[in-house]
C-alpha cells in the first residue's frame, strides 16, 4: 500500500509512524508512507496558505489552490482521498478493514477553521472523524487512522490472531489479558487460563468480552446477533 499525507506539519509524522509496528512495516517495504509540505504547493513568496473567511467569522481558512496542487501531485486513478475533520463520519474497525484493502490512500489534514468547501466538494472521496470532539488539526486523526488500517495489511503482524481477537474485530471488546507472574500483590491470573483447556479458555474470553462490552460500550451488542446463552450470561451480569 502507499499512504501519502498532505500536511502543514509533516515532522509530526516521523516521530510517531517511523516506530514500532508501523515503522517496520515501513522497512519491510510493506507499506510505502510520504509526509507532503502542503506550504510547498503555494506560490506566495510568503507561503502563505490561509485567508479570511467569506462571510465573516472568526480564524482562517486554508486555500483553495495549494491543496489542489498537492493532492494532484500524488493523485492516481485509483486513489481514495480521506479528509480528516469533526464533520465526517465517525471512523470505526469496518473502515480500518475497508480502507486496509486499497492500493492508494491519500490523507489531508486540515488546520485553522478548516479548508476551502470546494476542495471537499470535488477532490475528497471520504470525510472521516475519530470522535465527538474538536482538535487543533487533522494530523493526530490522520495518525490514528493510519495506524489502524496498516496493521490490518497481510505481513505487518507476526499472525492473523494478532488483530482478529482484539476489540471492535468481532464486534466486541476484547477479554482481559494476563501474563506472568501467576500472582501479583495478591491478584492470581484466573485460573481457567491456566488450566491448558482450548476450549474452555475461548468459552471464558467470548463470556468476559461478553460482560465487558455490556459494561462499558453496550451500544456494541445492539449491532451483534447473540445466542440465548449468551443473552443470560449478560442477564446476570446486571
Amino acid at each position: 500500500m502507499k499512504i501519502d499525507v498532505l500536511t502543514l506539519f509533516p515532522n509530526m509524522f516521523t516521530s510517531v509512524l517511523d516506530e514500532s509496528i508501523i515503522g517496520r512495516a515501513k522497512e519491510n517495504n510493506i507499506v510505502d508512507i510520504n509526509y507532503i509540505d502542503i506550504r510547498s504547493f503555494s506560490k506566495n513568496k510568503h507561503k502563505k496558505v490561509d485567508d479570511y473567511p467569506y462571510g465573516g467569522g472568526p480564524g482562517m481558512v486554508m486555500k483553495p489552490e495549494p491543496i489542489y496542487r498537492a493532492i494532484q501531485s500524488v493523485k492516481e486513478d485509483k486513489s481514495r482521498v480521506i479528509y480528516l475533520s469533526p464533520k465526517g463520519k465517525v471512523f470505526n474497525q469496518g473502515l480500518a478493514n475497508d480502507f486496509s484493502k486499497e492500493e492508494h490512500l491519500i490523507f489531508l489534514c486540515g488546520h485553522y477553521e478548516g479548508i476551502d468547501n470546494r476542495i471537499i466538494d470535488n477532490y475528497v472521496t471520504d470525510i472521516i472523524s475519530i470522535g465527538d470532539y474538536v482538535l487543533t488539526g487533522g494530523e493526530i486523526p490522520a495518525m490514528a487512522v493510519i495506524d489502524s488500517v496498516v496493521r490490518l495489511i497481510p505481513g505487518v503482524l507476526n499472525s492473523e490472531e494478532s488483530f482478529k481477537d482484539e476489540s471492535h474485530y468481532n464486534g466486541l471488546l476484547e477479554a482481559p489479558q494476563y501474563t506472568r507472574p501467576r500472582e501479583f500483590k495478591g491478584k492470581k491470573v484466573p485460573d481457567i487460563l491456566l488450566s491448558g483447556n482450548h476450549k474452555k479458555v475461548d468459552e471464558w474470553r467470548r463470556n468476559e468480552s461478553l460482560k465487558l462490552t455490556y459494561k462499558n460500550r453496550p451500544d456494541l451488542l445492539e449491532k451483534i446477533n447473540l445466542s440465548e446463552k449468551e443473552k443470560n450470561i449478560i442477564k446476570n451480569n446486571e
